[in-house]
């Protein structure tokens, strides 16, 4: 059974003006609100779902990936010098935040449409 709000569910908290500037709502309708926002850190809830799925299938750019090719293979050749191992340091550090943030966005994408086959 899924949760819904009973009606009316909504007081509204108003100026003399007449303006709305709260809203008071049932301890029990407020719960099942909050379920809907999810609080878990490790979810980039503002973005939109086609900026996550974007993100989540993203790539390193191809000038990028083929300069860390190049500083891998001068690498295991024992040819790197000092400049280039700071790059290559760099390029592989970016790669590391760049698949953490792929699967911060993959998880979002995923807890998203948990959350729409549980209330939707």
């Amino acid at each position: 059974m899924k949760n819904r709000i009973a009606e009316p569910a909504i007081e509204y908290l108003t100026r003399p003006d007449g303006q709305r500037t709260g809203v008071v709502l049932r301890w029990e309708d407020y719960q099942t609100l909050r379920a809907y926002i999810p609080t878990d850190p490790d979810m980039l809830l503002n973005m939109s779902e086609p900026e996550l799925q974007a993100l989540a299938e993203g790539m390193l750019s191809w000038p990028h990936q083929q300069r860390l090719s190049e500083l891998l293979e001068r690498n295991r050749s024992g040819i790197v010098n000092p400049t280039e191992e700071a790059e290559l340091d760099h390029l592989l550090e970016h790669v590391d935040h760049m698949n953490l943030l792929k699967a911060r966005a993959q998880y979002t994408l995923k807890k998203l449409a948990e959350t729409q086959e549980s209330y939707g």
